[in-house]
């Protein structure tokens, strides 16, 4: 009798370590690597997301949030599978020479300039690089990524439409090199202007119970829009990337079942992307 009962026991451990190793497995799925932006990863779209790809694609998606310059190095150095970026203008070098391929559109929202809510530049309503100008010229404080990120990007081409050489070489100007939230912070720090996403700006805000002391004060601008796109890492360049399982990825972030979670993700109430695959 003792002998049934221990081979039954035996038997239950057995069964159910064979269910926690099939469990781990499944939950584990197939591993893409990605590298994105600091925005999708603040704002928690990712994490909001990762165990809806899992259940409908089996993919276990592993990311890490770089700028978007620092993204596509990771992409070049064959370090990731796919990219998740929102810098148009160097997505297209990077395709153009060969390091990536299947650029789809996925989501946008817009950049927007932030400032002290005293507004001593005086910016407020102005377009983006007349606001930048104006800063220039009164020599307020402006913090900067300064990160190759795709907002440190668009912040540059911003001073050029400005007229403003070398902005990077005054006094008033602060690279931080750090990602936006750091970023924003040192500005309220030193009650200075910045750009910034406006999921970011939003996440920020949440963080301080919707009542941030750095307020929007330029947007609107056709100028700020912010768009973010999925490219696969090409495997003429970079033999082991997971060619058809970033395939399955981008088909299903660009599916209208991906799209519509895209455009119902909410902070404050407020939505942070607008979906647009084509």
């Amino acid at each position: 009798m003792k002998s049934i009962r221990l081979f039954i026991t035996a038997a239950v451990l057995i069964t159910a370590l064979s269910l926690s190793v099939i469990s781990c497995k499944r939950e584990e799925g197939l591993i893409l690597n990605m590298a994105t932006t600091t925005s999708t990863d603040n704002t928690g779209l990712l994490d909001y997301l990762k165990p809806v790809i899992l259940a409908d694609t089996g993919i276990n998606l592993h990311w890490v949030a770089v700028g978007t310059g620092r993204a596509l190095e990771l992409g070049k150095n064959c370090d990731v599978d796919i990219l998740f970026v929102h810098a148009p203008a160097a997505e297209k070098k990077y395709i153009d020479a060969g390091y990536g391929v299947d650029r789809r559109k996925v989501m946008y929202n817009d950049f927007i300039i932030i400032g002290p809510k005293n507004d001593p530049a005086g910016i407020k309503g102005k377009s983006a690089s007349g606001a930048l100008g104006i800063i220039a010229s009164k020599k307020a404080i402006f913090t900067s990524r300064g990160d190759d990120s795709g907002t440190h990007k668009m912040e540059l081409s911003l001073w050029k439409e400005a007229g403003i050489a070398s902005p990077d070489k005054q006094s008033w100007y602060i690279q931080t090199g750090q990602g936006m939230i750091n970023t924003i912070n040192i500005a309220n720090e030193r009650n200075g202007y910045t750009l910034t996403d406006r999921a970011t700006y939003i996440k920020y805000s949440s963080n301080l119970k919707n009542n941030p002391p750095l307020i929007v004060l330029v947007e609107g601008d056709g100028a700020l829009k912010n768009e973010y796109s999925i490219i696969t890492v090409n495997a003429v360049k970079c033999p082991k990337t997971k060619t058809l399982l970033a395939k399955k990825f981008t088909d299903w972030i660009v599916s209208p079942k991906a799209q519509k979670l895209l455009g119902s993700y909410k902070l404050l109430g407020k939505q942070l992307y607008i979906p647009n695959a084509e």
